[in-house]
């Protein structure tokens, strides 16, 4: 199939807004399955859910690709989880595709993860259309939710289509660019039937058109003078100009409908083809490592040499599933490629297309794929070539995780499973980390939050038949400085033989704390006081003790060291004296500099029936909260707060016997910050009390 006609879309959206049921849908309508299975449903769970897990908790959990063909389009999907929990599935995912279906609930609108899925779209240039879902819910109010899309996200939301109806009255679009009205007849929705507009609509139906045309006017001349004329203007005159402006993230086209009712979703599906990028119409650049990592621009030519990239990756019972996409070049079954991260030269065993657990095979795939290799040992983000460039693809972007667990395995007969679980675990998932703490000896598991950290539990226990202790989940906080300090160190010592000599002088100074590093090194050493040979070492020097803080021993970020003065011997000066010096200086310092203990924050947004909002604002002040924003909507109320991740615990079970029941939440990180006074010292107290226990 000719790459024009190829689509790589995912579909992302906040928690339970119908991305699953969405996907569902389409490959219903595709003919990829022949029947609808819901995603509570009795018969099993939906397509794209196929884990365990993912079935009986009604959740998406692993991002799942399938590929379909309609109306002679060959599409590739991608459906995203909607937990924050999860984020890194929709990051890889968002990274490796050329356009996304942002999915709103019409009644909830845009809540705090659509934003985050925004965020992502954003931050690796998506165009995306928008699919205002659940039109058939109570509350049901599409141009709230398009309002918001401007307002909250800065779309300039455009709407396509238009309701009849809604809630329990829905009964199908009118799509405004063809001015017809579409009905979703057949058992499931599959027959569609054109109509003329109905006579209680035809007004409204107008005034939308006369905005959709007004919109697309600002992106072209021509239209803009046949609607100031008042001209008639066709659909055909107005698709190239709404594609062009999506793809340059000018506009977002935006579809009503209802999954699970079966109404709209192939209207939006047209929009896909329509408006959403192909392959070689999204600007892609490679790094070339023979030139300095200079920039350079891949075409989506399956002649030209191969460039492709690792994005997802899945240990099953019969070894890897690495999820590539190719992105210039054809790679074939049996064909030698290389790893750009190690230079290892690999045979492609067995090339698949997935559709969620299934594999079909295929021999070779083309620039502007999406496809699965097997057999094939790879970290994710790992680029392949076919040896004739020396060119990698940028990573993604991964967030830090901000809880953790110690864990351990029941029986010591356990180890070995226990291992090689997490071994795969953390390999798959870049927010799953693992690292031994030296002083108790345990094993602690880091993740994005309980949920992600419980998933990886009962995966253990059900896929490795392997039963785990668990410890209390902890915080994972930081340490950083207020004050600006000087530091000038001599670390001298003398043995028979050759002894060690290194001083260090400069400036401790804080930074702020959002920027992503950290920690800054600045050299500013003239007339070779210290040689330049010894300087990384100073900077290795400092970097290792920043690991491990002087107050609860956590990692110390928000910290700028300049290097300005020092001295050293000509014989006694070495690697090693010089970290041992920058190491006695970060002690002197670290100490004057008026450290403090940091926490994660967590933007909280709960949505409540309106009788219990004094209820749950209570809750929240109790945990150290601060109200940021509320909102009132019909009858709910949501609300907005910025509360310690470590008052979090505990708070579903609390906010639903709160509210009867009817209360929800979502959670995201949102930055660090200073811990008060009392709480920091309780900290050092009980980090004191442990330090003393282990010796």
């Amino acid at each position: 199939m000719e790459s024009t006609k190829r689509r790589n879309i995912g579909i992302s959206a906040h928690i339970d807004s119908g991305k699953t049921t969405l996907s569902e849908r389409i490959l219903f309508y595709t003919g990829k399955i022949h029947k609808i299975q819901e995603v509570r449903g009795k018969d099993g769970g939906a397509t794209m859910d196929s884990m365990d897990l993912e079935r009986e908790k009604g959740i998406t959990i692993q991002s799942a690709a399938t590929y379909f063909e309609w109306k002679g389009f060959g599409m590739n999907l991608i459906d995203t989880p909607g937990h924050v929990d999860f984020t890194v599935e929709v990051e890889r995912s968002l990274r490796v595709l050329d356009g996304a279906v942002l999915v709103l609930c019409s009644v909830s609108g845009v809540q705090s993860q659509s934003i985050t899925v925004d965020r992502q779209m954003k931050r690796y240039n998506v165009p995306r259309i928008a699919f205002i879902n659940k039109m058939d819910r109570a509350g049901a109010n599409p141009d709230r939710v398009t309002t918001q899309l401007r307002e909250k996200l800065g779309h300039n939301a455009v709407g396509m289509t238009m309701a009849m109806g809604a809630e329990d009255n829905f009964a199908g679009v009118i799509d405004l660019l063809k001015m017809q009205a579409v009905y979703f007849d057949g058992e499931n929705g599959e027959i569609l039937r054109y109509e003329d507009i109905p006579a209680e609509y035809v007004e409204e139906a107008k005034e939308r058109r006369n905005k959709l045309v007004e919109a697309v006017a600002d992106f072209d001349d021509d239209i803009a003078e046949r609607f100031l004329m008042e001209e008639e203007i066709s659909a055909e005159d107005l698709i190239p100009v709404i594609r062009q402006a999506t793809l340059d993230l000018a506009m977002t086209p935006v579809f009503v409908g209802s999954a699970y009712k079966n109404k709209g979703v192939q209207v939006m599906l047209e929009g896909v083809m329509n408006f959403l990028p192909a392959p070689e119409e999204v600007p892609l650049e490679a790094l070339d490592q023979d030139n300095d990592e200079a920039a350079v621009e891949l075409q989506t030519d399956p002649d030209k040499p191969l460039v492709a990239l690792a994005f997802k990756l899945e240990d099953g019972r019969y070894g890897q599933l690495t999820y590539v996409r190719v992105y210039q070049g054809t790679l074939k079954k049996g064909d030698f490629m290389f790893n750009q991260s190690n230079k290892k030269k690999i045979k492609v065993p067995r090339l698949a297309r997935m559709h969620a657990d299934q594999m079909h095979d295929i021999d070779e795939a083309k620039a502007g794929e999406i496809v699965a290799m097997f057999g094939v040992d790879c970290a994710s983000g790992d680029t392949f070539t076919d040896g004739k460039v020396n060119y990698t693809m940028t990573s993604m972007f991964v967030p830090n995780p901000v809880i953790e667990l110690a864990v351990e395995p029941k029986e010591k007969s356990g180890q070995v499973q226990f291992s090689k679980a997490l071994n795969r675990f953390t390999k798959e998932d870049p927010t799953f980390q693992v690292y031994r703490d030296e002083e108790s000896g345990q094993t602690i598991i880091r993740g994005m939050g309980e949920l992600h950290l419980e998933v990886y539990i009962e995966r253990i226990r059900r896929e490795y038949n392997c039963e785990i202790v668990v410890g209390q989940p902890k915080v994972a906080y930081r340490e950083t400085i207020t004050k600006e300090t000087t530091f000038d160190y001599t670390h001298k010592k003398q043995t028979g033989g050759s002894g060690q000599f290194g001083r260090v002088a400069g400036i401790m100074t804080p930074m702020d704390l959002d920027d992503e590093n950290g920690y800054e090194f600045v050299d500013q050493i003239v007339g070779g006081s210290i040689p330049r040979e010894y300087i990384p070492s100073v900077d290795k020097g400092f970097q290792d003790n920043l690991q491990e803080g002087r107050l609860i021993g956590q990692p110390v970020v928000g910290v700028k060291i300049t290097l300005n003065d020092g001295s050293f011997h000509a014989v006694d000066s070495s690697e090693m004296a010089f970290r041992s010096a920058a190491m006695g200086a970060y002690r002197q310092a670290y100490a004057q500099a008026a450290p403090v203990i940091l926490e994660p924050m967590m933007k909280v947004e709960v949505a409540v029936p309106e009788e219990f909002q004094g209820a749950v604002i209570g809750q929240l002040n109790q945990r150290r909260g601060m109200i940021q924003n509320t909102e009132s909507d019909g009858n709910y109320v949501n609300v907005e707060a910025e509360v310690p991740l470590s008052e979090m615990f505990g708070y579903s079970t609390e906010l639903r016997s709160g509210t009867q029941g009817k209360g929800e939440f979502s959670m995201e990180f949102a930055r660090y910050m200073k811990v008060p006074k009392q709480v920091q010292d309780d900290l050092i107290k009980e980090y004191q009390k442990q330090k003393e226990e282990a010796n």
